[in-house]
């Protein structure tokens, strides 16, 4: 039986969420905006400077998309609130189902949008920087980190980022020691922050010929990709800065050449390094992208409200500091320590499905 006051409410609740989104995309400010931009470039003079030209033309086509999609919505939100009314009574199952479809797909995307609202921190938009290293554990550590690697790949695809895998060292006999991913898309910082700690992993280990439980942990590093590269100098007399041939499980993790670049921080220690592009160059530039976000994090440190906004320190890789445990056995069972949100699924979330953890924690946090 189709539960007709069940929707009618969700309706009005998304709708409370919906006048507040559309508070924080104020159409009228907005097309009084985009007004601002069209008769600029109506301007006879408009392309006498082309380097703010562009600029303009770009912010003025991210305007129209945005005042177009909160057009969408209301529209969205009109058709679901009419359909409603039509099947209030309606008994034919694949009409009831059809509505149901278009309602969730509406509510999540909403729900998408609410969270956005809470990504107002100084990085929030950037891209992303993903490391993953391997911790206490030995080999069961490297593949447990590989099956992290997985994990944010597959959820990255789905979400429609832009992906390049910028480093990837082997373990010894299976998984990896290390690998780091550029995650490139609107908020793909923002969403990711809430990642970076310490994970861990209980299973009957397939290395163990007796067949025992091992308890395996890997540290996951975000950095936001820093657009404005004058933010820190670095003297080239701090860095030391070493090539060699890059390595991996094979196709772009392979380089006959020494292409791969390491950088070393002198002052800090810091170490960095980049092997998937053929051009030293680019692994270099690639590097230095990551050194730079890496020594702007360090200095961020002394201030509280950034130091929050990026999501504290990492720990000792093991016992006792993981953000999450994914446990496969005696039972199943994903847990994050700091909400206290779990699932049985555990699968479902190695195969990338951890928006439950991502969203959960940029609401709680905000």
């Amino acid at each position: 039986m189709f539960d007709y006051q069940y929707f009618k409410d969700r309706l009005k609740e998304i709708k409370e969420n919906f006048d507040l989104i559309g508070g924080f995309f104020d159409l009228d400010r907005l097309n009084k905006k985009f007004e601002e931009y069209s008769i600029m470039m109506e301007d006879s003079k408009f392309w006498d400077d082309i380097e703010n030209s562009t600029k303009i033309v770009k912010l003025a086509k991210s305007l129209k998309d945005k005042i177009d999609e909160v057009d969408k919505l209301y529209k969205d939100y009109e058709y679901l609130v009419e359909s409603l009314e039509i099947i209030k009574d309606e008994s034919d199952e694949e009409y009831i189902q059809m509505f149901k479809d278009d309602f969730y797909k509406f509510k999540n995307v909403i729900d998408t949008l609410n969270i956005k609202t809470l990504l107002n921190g100084e990085y929030d938009k950037n891209n992303v920087f993903l490391t993953i290293h391997a911790g206490a554990g030995g080999v069961d550590a490297q593949d447990w980190s590989d099956m992290l690697f997985r994990m944010y790949m597959r959820w990255g695809e789905e979400n429609k980022f832009a992906l390049s895998v910028i480093d990837y060292s082997i373990g010894d006999e299976a998984g990896i020691k290390s690998a780091t991913i550029k995650i490139e898309g609107e908020y793909a910082y923002g969403y990711l922050k809430g990642e970076k700690g310490i994970h861990r992993l209980v299973r009957i280990s397939p290395f163990n010929a007796n067949g025992k439980r091992q308890t395996s942990f890997a540290s996951v590093e975000i950095l936001p990709e820093i657009q404005n590269l004058e933010e820190i100098k670095i003297n080239e007399s701090e860095l030391k800065i070493d090539t060699y041939r890059a390595s991996g499980a094979g196709g772009q993790h392979v380089n006959k050449t020494e292409s791969a670049v390491r950088i070393t921080h002198l002052k800090t220690g810091i170490v960095v390094q980049c092997q998937n592009e053929r051009s030293q160059l680019s692994n270099k530039e690639t590097a230095m992208k990551i050194m730079i976000s890496k020594l702007i994090e360090l200095k961020d440190r002394s201030h509280k409200e950034k130091l929050d906004d990026l999501s504290g320190d990492l720990k000792e890789i093991g016992f006792g500091s993981q953000i999450r445990s994914y446990v496969m056995h005696p039972y199943t069972l994903v847990k994050d320590h700091r909400m206290n949100i779990e699932t049985s699924d555990i699968n479902k979330v190695l195969n990338g499905d951890i928006d439950m953890f991502i969203k959960n924690y940029i609401r709680g946090v905000y």
